[in-house]
């Protein structure tokens, strides 16, 4: 059987539409619209990151062994036009778009088990640490250090402007380890 790729691409429209018109209630919607930075409110938006993944949608570029959809590039522009178009919560990045995809990379086993799991389900809320007092954005001039001791690192220095720092459970810093 030969499937029309543009037959598909409406067929998956739909799908996203009426998905939306059945959870994305008026509430997260006018949510959407107050959207100013780099996400939405916070609560609206893990509320929608919760509702996503159940659904199995939370991070559609990620590989499938990780909880991804497998979607083709041109469902994954579909899926994100119809958020918009929709007026649905932003999902903040940190978890999803930073910190997932390093973890992916660069992680253990044990780590992608842990976390990658927790990071699409909205289980917690990552907060980035990136300046310092002194630096600003300057990221060359980072003082901060992880210093080993045994198995761990020991985390000594100073971030500010931690953005997201108010709703983290969890932050990632830049550190100098040598």
């Amino acid at each position: 059987m030969h499937l029309d790729a543009a037959a598909a691409d409406r067929t998956f429209r739909e799908e996203v539409q009426d998905f939306l018109d059945d959870h994305l209630t008026p509430e997260l919607r006018q949510a959407g619209r107050r959207t100013m930075g780099i996400c939405s409110p916070h609560e609206a938006s893990q509320a929608w990151q919760k509702i996503l993944y159940a659904k199995g949608w939370a991070a559609p570029s990620w590989p499938v062994e990780h909880g991804g959809t497998g979607w083709t590039p041109m469902q994954r522009h579909i899926f994100g036009t119809e958020l918009n178009l929709a007026d649905a919560p932003m999902l903040a990045p940190m978890g999803l778009d930073m910190v997932g995809p390093a973890i992916m990379g660069h992680g253990s086993a044990e780590q992608k088990d842990f976390y990658l799991p927790r990071i699409l389900a909205a289980e917690d809320s990552w907060c980035q640490g990136y300046s310092e007092p002194g630096s600003g954005s300057d990221l060359a001039s980072l003082q901060c250090r992880a210093d080993k001791e045994g198995d761990d690192y020991i985390i000594n220095g100073s971030k500010i402007w931690t953005t997201h720092a108010q709703y983290g459970t969890r932050m990632f810093c830049l550190v100098r380890t040598s």
